[in-house]
C-alpha cells in the first residue's frame, strides 16, 4: 500500500509554468472527459488533467510528482476497454494528444518515427502514400493512438499474418517514473545487446513508463487483396475450420469470425451496409488474401474453397469491387458499436490456440446457461481471438455487480484450460486485474510486481492497475 499526496494550489502553478495555463484543467466540466474511456460506463475523475507539449514537459511532471508522491494516469486517445487509462486514485491525468506528430519517415530502411498522440489510420495512410504498410489495426483504428497501441500491444484484424504492436517497434524513448528520460532499443532489425527493454515497455499498460517517441518498421504495401464472407448453418463448424485452413498452408491476412447476433444487431445498427444475410445462417468467417501476385491470390481463394467445402458452408459472398470490401469490413468493425448500442455489456477479451476455438465458443455458451447470462460473440479467429460480450439485458444489478463475477472466472478458467490466457489485445488494466491468479503462480505475480517496483517504487504511475 502507498500513500499518496492531494493536489495543492502550489502543484497547480508548478504544472501552469510547465505546461501553459490553457493546458491544465481543474473545472469538473473540463475534467469528465478524461474521466472515463470506453469501459462499462466507468468513471473516475481526476484532481487535474494536463497537455504537456513535450518529452522535456513530461519528465519535469514527472519529477515533480515522484517527488511528491502525487499518483499519473497516462492517456492516448481513451478508446480503451479495460480500465487501463481510468485515474483510479485521481490525482493527475497526463494526456499525450498534444504529442501528435509524425517526425520521419525513412523510406530507404522501410521505417517511421512517431510521436505517441498520432491517430493509428492517420499514421497508417501517411505511409501507405509512400508505398509502405503499418499492418496493425485495432477496431478502433480511426480514433486510437499509436501511443495507446504500444501500451497495451494492440492487434486487430491482421494480426494472423503480419503480427501486433511488439513485432514493429525497434526502438521508444520513455519518460520513468522519477522523470528521467531512456532510449530502449536500435534502429536494426537485428539486436541482441542486454535485455530487451523495448518489450518489456510494449505491453506494459503505461505502469513502467510514458513513451514519447516511438520507431516502427514497415513493411511495402500489399498491392492486391480479395476479401470474402462465408456463412455457416452452425458457428462451431465456422470455428473448426479456421485451423483448417492454416493446416492446408493458407495464411489469409485477416480471418475473422461474427456470430449471428453480431452479424444481426450490426445490421441493424448500420441499416447503409447493404450486405445480405440468410435468417437461419448461425455463424460467419470474414477472410481477406492479399498480396503482391493476384494470380496467387486468385490461386489461394481457390485452394480454400476445397478446404471450406469440408465444414459445410451456406454460402460465399466474394466482393467483387471496392465499395464491397469496404462494405465488409463496415460491417466487421462496427460490431462492437452495435452491441454497445443494444445493452449495457461487458466485454471480455479471451484468446486460445486456435483449434481449440470450438470448444471455448461451446463453452461461453455452457456458461451463460448455467448463469442466466446471453452473450455476443466474434473476435480475430485466425489467432484464436474471441471477444465475449456479455450482455446485461433484463439481469438485475446486484447480479451484474457481484455474482457475474463467479461465471466471468468460470469463462477465464476455461480459457486458461485451453491453452489460452485472460487477455489478448485489450489488456488487464481496472477491471480484469482480480483475474490475475488465474493465468499466473504467486511467484510469477510477484516477479512481476517486483518489476513495477523496480521502475517505480513509490508507485506513482498509473496505479491500481494490473495487479490486485
Amino acid at each position: 500500500m502507498h500513500s499518496y499526496s492531494p493536489i495543492g494550489e502550489t502543484d497547480l502553478a508548478f504544472f501552469r509554468e510547465v505546461c501553459g495555463t490553457e493546458n491544465v484543467f481543474t473545472a469538473r466540466e473540463e475534467l469528465g472527459t478524461y474521466a472515463h474511456d470506453e469501459t462499462e460506463g466507468l468513471v473516475f475523475y481526476p484532481e487535474v488533467a494536463l497537455r504537456p507539449q513535450n518529452t522535456e514537459q513530461i519528465s519535469a511532471i514527472l519529477k515533480h510528482c515522484n517527488a511528491r508522491r502525487i499518483p499519473v494516469t497516462p492517456r492516448g486517445a481513451g478508446t480503451g476497454l479495460s480500465g487501463g487509462a481510468l485515474p483510479v486514485l485521481g490525482g493527475v491525468l497526463l494526456s499525450t494528444e498534444k504529442l501528435n506528430r509524425i517526425l520521419h519517415i525513412d523510406t530507404q530502411n522501410l521505417q517511421v518515427t512517431t510521436e505517441p498522440g498520432v491517430i493509428t489510420q492517420v499514421l497508417q495512410e501517411t505511409v501507405a502514400a509512400q508505398g509502405l504498410f503499418y499492418p496493425p489495426d485495432p477496431s478502433s483504428r480511426g480514433s486510437c493512438f499509436i501511443g495507446g497501441n504500444i501500451a497495451e500491444n494492440a492487434g486487430g484484424p491482421r494480426a494472423v499474418k503480419y503480427g501486433v504492436t511488439k513485432d514493429y517497434v525497434l526502438s521508444l524513448e520513455v519518460v520513468l517514473p522519477s522523470g528521467e528520460i531512456i532510449r530502449t532499443g536500435a534502429s536494426t532489425l537485428k539486436n541482441s545487446t542486454g535485455y530487451n527493454l523495448t518489450q518489456l515497455f510494449v505491453g506494459s499498460e503505461g505502469t513502467l513508463g510514458i513513451v514519447t517517441k516511438i520507431q516502427l518498421r514497415l513493411l511495402p504495401y500489399p498491392k492486391h487483396n480479395l476479401c470474402m464472407l462465408v456463412s455457416f448453418m452452425d458457428a462451431a463448424k465456422a470455428c473448426e475450420a479456421v485451423s483448417a485452413i492454416f493446416r492446408a498452408g493458407l495464411i489469409p491476412s485477416a480471418l475473422e469470425f461474427m456470430e449471428k447476433d453480431a452479424i444481426d444487431w450490426t445490421l441493424r445498427f448500420r441499416p447503409e451496409i447493404n450486405v445480405q444475410v440468410a435468417p437461419e445462417v448461425q455463424g460467419h468467417l470474414l477472410i481477406e488474401m492479399d498480396g503482391t501476385d493476384p494470380d496467387y491470390i486468385q490461386k489461394q481463394c481457390e485452394e480454400l474453397y476445397e478446404v471450406l467445402q469440408a465444414f459445410e458452408y451456406h454460402d460465399i459472398l466474394f466482393a467483387q469491387s471496392e465499395a464491397e470490401k469496404e462494405a465488409l469490413w463496415k460491417l466487421r468493425r462496427s460490431v462492437a458499436e452495435a452491441v454497445k448500442s443494444n445493452s449495457m455489456y461487458k466485454e471480455e477479451d479471451t484468446v486460445v490456440p486456435r483449434y481449440a476455438l470450438p470448444r471455448l465458443l461451446q463453452g461461453v455458451k455452457d456458461i451463460g446457461r448455467k448463469y442466466g447470462f446471453t452473450s455476443v460473440c466474434y473476435g480475430h479467429a485466425g489467432d484464436g481471438n474471441l471477444h465475449v460480450n456479455i450482455i446485461k439485458g433484463d439481469l438485475d444489478d446486484a447480479f451484474w455487480n457481484s455474482e457475474l463475477k463467479k461465471g466471468i472466472r468460470e469463462l477465464f478458467e476455461l480459457t486458461v484450460s485451453l491453452g489460452g490466457t485472460l487477455s489478448g489485445e485489450h489488456g488487464i488494466g481496472w477491471v480484469q486485474k482480480e483475474y490475475m491468479d488465474i493465468a499466473f503462480s504467486p511467484l510469477e505475480i510477484d516477479i512481476q510486481k517486483n518489476i513495477k517496483k523496480l521502475f517505480d517504487p513509490h508507485a506513482i504511475l498509473n496505479p491500481g492497475k494490473m495487479f490486485v
